[in-house]
């Protein structure tokens, strides 16, 4: 049995959120204490967290839409 489109999105979207924030705290601390270069790197890639899920809840509450018709 295949998993719902809608099931496969919001798995996605977590997982990419999830992703983001791994790779944002990786980049922020990486950085030396003196690199405000890559300390800024690492909240940049954090900003993509909330654009991350907007973007799934966004294509979820379109594909709602569509489907009722």
């Amino acid at each position: 049995m295949a998993p719902k489109p809608e099931t496969v999105l919001k798995g996605s979207a977590i997982l990419a959120a999830f992703a983001s924030f791994v790779l944002s705290v990786t980049i922020y601390f990486q950085a030396a204490e003196d690199d405000l270069s890559g300390r800024l790197n690492g909240i940049y890639v954090g900003i993509w967290v909330p654009s991350i899920l907007a973007l799934g809840a966004l294509l979820l509450a379109r594909g709602g839409r569509d489907s009722d018709k």
